[in-house]
């Protein structure tokens, strides 16, 4: 592992290159629909249709850009037709946010775009940006050659465990935009399992009927897992609870006691607000609420859900959670605790005093959600949950890259009329900070205590290198300008005969 860490570097510096060739080929003037079609390999008929191009070709005469389901954006001043917009390519097309078409016109606050998921405009000259899903990207079937005019935009809400490419400088220095559920993300979607303040409001079940429900012979403790073995390794620390407190786990993992009804055990009752299975979750005392992957501001439902319920988060998961919790006394951070053995001590005793354990619960007062941060963070983002009138966060995205390519085209505009006394836009390369997250470590116990054989260890800390190979392969392609995505494995075979030389 340590000849893992020591890879480490820093990535991103091609991304200047190729904006500053952009910038070069924009100073010698507009490049011709011939010169786009012959841009690299794999450029298609759509790019040789002539003054207005993929525009045309991709939308058929007399299309109406407004759709019933469509979001067009908050609407601005740009007369520009449809052929001199700016082109948006959503290259994992499954998250397009329009229907029922392929392209779709979209009018932002600083000027509008055309979005599509047709591939035919990969290599138009007008297509400025390519929006790839996190969970999708694989560094194997990237789009080479990358075209110097154009950024690639990175959306992931999902776990870190969906790709790990994504934390380490090399994968992340790939992309230009970002929306993370990092704080510090270009588009923000950290909250995105938090509706509004008011969820977190919702009633809890009166501590007398919780006391009824442990008479029952119910543990004090909740566990709901069906996805097991993931990387934060939750279900070993979980296991080594059991030795000390009592803990009924309904889900396939560890699993010890059944949900009362055929229906509540369906995998898809449990993974929504189902009224029948909140009743029945709500009446324990405390949830384990342990994510399956560790990294700042990854917060799902998990754990707000028992916070909604009216239950007491036991987390594991962000480690800056307490910057978002609704006061300084809302849940029970497992890693405050030296062992599983202490914690279930402490649970014992709030279990056994229903004063102490209610103080876990003021949040839900009037004037309880004492976290200002919080509360700005949910008032001042542009996007809903389960808010019709609002965008969701797929058309807030698509606006922000669209925005910014027109700032950034404009920019490009005034260095060429300036003759280079004006200078070019600056590169925007994306952070670490935007999605790095750190090498999985046990859920109980050090890497040293893992026998050779334990398949947590084979599994995932070997994903997370191999990652990061991956990521530097794909650099290392993209400066070389390859154009062939079958050489992906020459390369990581190159990085491979590196490393062991080095060791």
């Amino acid at each position: 592992m340590a000849g893992g860490g020591a890879r480490r570097g820093a990535a991103g510096l091609w991304l200047a290159l190729a904006w500053g060739a952009a910038a070069a080929l924009a100073a010698e003037g507009p490049v011709g629909e011939a010169e786009g079609g012959a841009a690299g390999p794999g450029a298609g008929a759509a790019e040789q249709c002539g003054a207005e191009g993929w525009a045309r070709a991709a939308v058929p005469p007399g299309t109406a850009f407004v759709a019933a389901a469509s979001y067009r954006g908050p609407g601005n001043n740009d007369t520009r037709r449809n052929r001199a917009l700016p082109i948006l390519l959503w290259w994992s097309g499954s998250l397009f946010p329009h229907f029922p078409g392929d392209t779709e016109r979209i009018d932002c606050p600083r000027g509008s775009c055309l979005a599509t998921r047709s591939r035919r405009a990969a290599r138009h000259r007008r297509t400025r940006a390519l929006i790839f899903y996190g969970t999708d990207f694989r560094a194997y079937e990237a789009p080479l050659p990358r075209l110097p005019h154009q950024a690639w935009a990175l959306f992931h809400e999902e776990s870190p465990m969906n790709n790990y490419l994504l934390s380490h400088p090399p994968g992340i220095g790939l992309f230009n935009y970002t929306a993370t559920f990092r704080r510090h993300s270009d588009y923000p979607l950290t909250l995105q399992w938090l509706p509004a303040a008011g969820y977190l409001r919702g009633p809890a079940v009166p501590l007398a009927h919780k006391d009824e429900w442990r008479r029952r012979g119910y543990a004090p403790v909740l566990y709901l897992q069906s996805h097991c073995d993931v990387p934060s390794d939750r279900d070993r620390y979980v296991r080594e609870l059991m030795k000390y407190i009592q803990v009924d786990s309904y889900g396939k993992c560890l699993h010890n006691r059944d949900l009362p009804s055929e229906r509540l055990r369906d995998t898809s009752t449990a993974t929504t607000e189902d009224s029948e299975f909140m009743t029945f979750i709500a009446r324990y005392k405390f949830h384990l609420a342990l994510e399956n992957a560790i990294c700042d501001d990854y917060m799902t439902e998990k754990l707000w859900r028992p916070m909604h319920l009216g239950a007491v988060p036991v987390y594991r998961g962000s480690p800056t959670v307490r910057d978002w919790m609704p006061n300084n006394h809302s849940i029970i951070l497992i890693d405050d605790f030296d062992s599983p053995q202490e914690l279930a001590k402490y649970l014992d005793f709030l279990d056994k005093n229903g004063e102490e354990y209610l103080k876990y619960l003021e949040y839900k007062n009037p004037g309880g959600i004492k976290n200002q941060f919080l509360l700005e963070s949910l008032e001042r983002r542009e996007w809903g949950v389960n808010d019709m009138t609002l965008p969701n966060y797929l058309n807030g995205f698509e606006c922000f890259i669209c925005d910014r390519e027109n700032i950034r085209a404009k920019e490009e505009q005034e260095h060429r009329k300036s003759h280079g006394k004006i200078p070019a836009p600056k590169p925007r390369i994306a952070q670490f900070k935007h999605m790095g997250c750190p090498m999985p470590t046990p859920g109980f116990g050090s890497i040293e205590d893992l026998s050779e054989g334990d398949s947590w260890k084979e599994m995932w800390l070997q994903d997370y290198w191999q990652s990061l190979d991956q990521g530097e392969a794909l650099t290392a392609m993209i400066h070389r300008n390859e154009s062939h995505q079958g050489r992906f494995w020459d390369y990581m075979h190159e990085i491979f005969l590196k490393r062991t030389r080095q060791h």
